[in-house]
């Protein structure tokens, strides 16, 4: 795929992080008219839907029966635990407070890529990953004044551990893939599943068919998953995924700056304190030493696909 250009990168790339930080706050709004696992499936099957129509043209390497049990894992990990989890979380806590414990993805990524997947783990990304648990800490002993939630800081941890997992797991099977195709079918199965585990413990009849509902629908299905995922992997076929990765820390940012203006939610010192952390965290997680600056782009999967 053609490089992208410096400017346009960064455009892409401030889109994607907006887009992100932006739908936490409307997220926990839309709680008001939607029972949470039917908002959950409702809005990743949207985003399925409108992903599939964007690809259809490359129908031919979806290889369900081939690559079945790839998309079942990844829609587990990525979409029924990672939205699941999410969604519950952001009805007990302020968007901006979870999407903090959210990501804290990028670190445990690291972490679980040395584990797993042989990946170099250098002093570097140690000591971040130490200002990544300080992050947490912080936010965790008072984070936001009378909004605390033991059981949603569990939530924040069990999405980003969830989405964590999802994204090593992708990165292991990616050479088989179609790495775009992997993302509409996971939301594809993914919402599927968290429709019917919501039908069969929330009452259909609880959600309020408003003018405000569509609108959030459409903004979390359209924007917030397919919008998204689209930007991402745009990104990703140019070799820029370790540069969206650095840049992810700002999300938690966009997300309390946006709760604060449209939800009126407060914010502590400990609370920026335990941004800064988290941030310095992740871009130390994220910074290449210079030898691997110099090395050629690595699995770039997409092109066998092309």
């Amino acid at each position: 795929m053609k490089q992208l250009s410096p400017i346009r990168q960064m455009i892409l790339i401030a889109a994607l992080v907006l887009l992100w930080g932006v739908s936490f706050p409307i997220n926990k709004m839309m709680l008001q008219y939607t029972p949470p696992l039917l908002f959950a499936g409702m809005r990743t099957l949207t985003g399925a839907i409108f992903l599939v129509m964007f690809l259809l043209p490359k129908r031919q390497h979806i290889q369900w029966k081939r690559h079945k049990h790839v998309y079942i894992i990844s829609s587990l990990l990525n979409v029924v635990l990672f939205f699941g989890l999410q969604t519950y979380g952001l009805k007990i806590m302020s968007s901006g407070l979870f999407s903090v414990l959210v990501y804290l993805q990028p670190v445990l990524v690291a972490l679980f890529a040395w584990i797993w997947l042989g990946e170099q783990m250098s002093v570097v990304k140690a000591i971040g990953l130490g200002f990544g648990i300080l992050g947490v800490a912080a936010i965790s002993t008072r984070g936001e004044a009378g909004h605390m939630s033991g059981l949603g800081v569990i939530l924040g941890i069990g999405t980003s551990v969830s989405w964590a997992l999802g994204t090593v797991y992708v990165k292991k099977v990616s050479s088989v893939v179609h790495f775009m195709w992997l993302a509409a079918m996971q939301c594809m199965v993914g919402g599927i599943i968290l429709i019917l585990a919501g039908l069969w413990v929330e009452p259909w009849s609880a959600i309020q068919w408003s003018p405000v509902y569509w609108a959030g629908m459409g903004y979390s299905g359209i924007l917030g998953v397919a919008g998204s995922w689209i930007l991402y992997f745009t990104l990703v076929r140019s070799g820029e995924a370790s540069v969206v990765t650095s840049y992810t820390f700002l999300v938690p940012i966009v997300s309390v700056l946006a709760g604060m203006l449209f939800l009126h939610e407060s914010f502590t010192l400990y609370l920026w304190l335990g941004l800064i952390f988290i941030g310095i965290s992740i871009g130390m997680v994220n910074l290449k030493p210079k030898s691997s600056r110099t090395r050629p782009a690595e699995g770039k999967v997409l092109n066998k696909f092309d």
